[in-house]
């Protein structure tokens, strides 16, 4: 019960406290190229710890992995509360991202070595996906009318004490130890390198299209609560539904892909996108990771990458995204992103054949 707890909840915490700055973005400048610095920070720490992290979980248990990345997680959830000064918003930002970086790792490590691996990969990015949507409602609520940008930033980061607190009286049944055979992390880097690249760019889009959407929409704090959290929702209901449904990784993650390009141009002109858009990002995970567990061994190295590609996505391209948008324009930007979901339905299933060792 205390490592469900430490899992679930904690990763609830994790991804509502991420979360918890998109609403109130526009608090902390006017600039589309700002908030995709501060949205893509937490995700630069994050990509920078997720490899370490997995490989440490493999070799001394993802226990205490998860312990130390919920205690930076509430540490550095307590300072973001605390200014909105661009330059220590965005070391904070990175400094949450590692502390989730390291607990991402351990967790997705721990439940994709699970037998029983697809049932709880549901529910782990239910938990993720719904932490999501509580950090865009809570928080765009609470500033709408406490008028307090900060409030669901601090709400988060107490929330996160509970799973931290519950973590250092949970306990592994078998920690996993030993050395790696040489060239570990090239290898499984070459043989699933078109599934990375379908990681950076589809779960890409979901960053950039929450990144850009305060400067493009001009809309009000709670109502892109209300579009974000209906993003997550959907996300909710399709990796419950297709975590129960056997899927053949590769045709669902290049309809994913078709479909997201033509979501993404949806979105330009609606936020009905959203929903779509959301949908398939919960598709595409569980097909990756489905596809993943296929490696018996290693699953801190695998989900390691894994992470580290996702967060990679999340990092650069709601970046490169705000820089375009305000040279180029919006519409154009929308277009390049359905282009690079176009490319993944091209390149995937190009990797080497999956071992099952």
């Amino acid at each position: 019960m205390r490592t469900r707890l430490t899992l679930f909840f904690g990763i609830f915490s994790v991804m509502a406290l991420s979360n918890a700055i998109v609403p109130v973005l526009s608090f902390y400048g006017s600039a589309s190229s700002l908030h995709g610095l501060i949205y893509a920070a937490y995700f630069l720490g994050a990509f920078a710890t997720t490899l370490p992290g997995g490989i440490l979980s493999d070799r001394f248990g993802r226990i205490p992995l998860m312990r130390f990345g919920l205690a930076i997680t509430v540490t550095s959830g307590l300072l973001l509360a605390m200014t909105t000064a661009p330059l220590y918003v965005l070391a904070v930002r990175f400094i949450e991202g590692i502390g989730a970086g390291l607990f991402v790792a351990a967790a997705m490590s721990y439940v994709n070595a699970d037998p029983d691996h697809v049932r709880l990969s549901g529910y782990l990015m239910a938990c993720m996906n719904a932490g999501l949507v509580a950090g865009l409602l809570m928080t765009g609520w609470l500033a709408f009318v406490l008028h307090l940008p900060a409030s669901g930033i601090l709400l988060f980061s107490l929330m996160a004490l509970v799973p931290a607190i519950a973590a250092f009286f949970a306990r592994e049944p078998a920690v996993p130890t030993g050395s790696y055979p040489a060239g570990m992390v090239t290898r499984f880097t070459g043989q699933f390198r078109w599934l990375w690249y379908s990681a950076i760019v589809l779960i890409g889009i979901t960053g950039v299209v929450s990144s850009l959407y305060p400067g493009f929409s001009g809309a009000s704090s709670d109502i892109l609560g209300l579009w974000f959290a209906g993003m997550s929702i959907a996300t909710i209901a399709a990796v419950l539904i297709f975590s129960r449904i056997p899927l053949s990784p590769v045709p669902a993650i290049r309809w994913s892909a078709i479909l997201m390009g033509i979501a993404v141009i949806i979105t330009f002109f609606s936020a009905a996108g959203f929903l779509l858009i959301g949908a398939l990002a919960g598709v595409v995970m569980i097909a990756q990771m489905a596809r993943l567990a296929k490696i018996k061994k290693y699953q801190g190295v695998i989900m390691g990458l894994f992470s580290t590609m996702s967060y990679l996505g999340m990092a650069i391209l709601p970046v490169s995204a705000g820089y375009v948008a305000e040279s180029m324009g919006f519409f154009f930007t929308f277009c390049i992103l359905a282009f690079g979901a176009f490319t993944v339905a091209v390149t995937i299933g190009r990797d080497f054949p999956v071992s099952e060792s």
